[in-house]
């Protein structure tokens, strides 16, 4: 999972899926290192740093980003979140158009931040 290094609201999304994420599907890297950038570019994607929209959830075949990327991510952890896949009933157009005005406003809303490093316990998980 690819995620933006510099967001509060971010971290906290990124803190709450290791919690979450018991049997660690996830593994993490800040989309500003050169290893997330290097993965991306891998699969044809080039992000402007200064325009990020989005997070990404990198499997073999395929690159996930904004609602689909947060339901794959859901599907995954424990306890009811998995439930959140009944969101794919609503079209993809309005699920990414609500996942943008919170990813567009996010700074303002939780604000900045420089990249916290994760516990030791959670260090393997990190990548770059």
């Amino acid at each position: 999972m690819i995620f933006d290094g510099s967001c509060n609201l971010c971290h906290g999304a990124v803190r709450f899926i290791v919690r979450r994420d018991r049997r660690q599907h996830f593994k993490f890297a800040s989309i500003q290192s050169e290893t997330a950038q290097r993965l991306l570019a891998r699969r044809g994607i080039n992000v402007d740093l200064k325009e990020l929209s989005s997070f990404y959830l990198l499997r073999e075949q395929e690159v996930l980003a904004q609602s689909e990327a947060a339901l794959a991510v859901a599907s995954q952890l424990d306890g009811l979140w998995p439930l959140l896949r009944m969101l794919k009933v609503l079209p993809r157009g309005l699920r990414d158009w609500g996942y943008r005005q919170i990813a567009n406003r996010r700074y303002r809303l939780f604000g900045r931040r420089a990249c916290a490093l994760p516990s030791e316990v959670d260090r393997a998980r990190f990548i770059g």
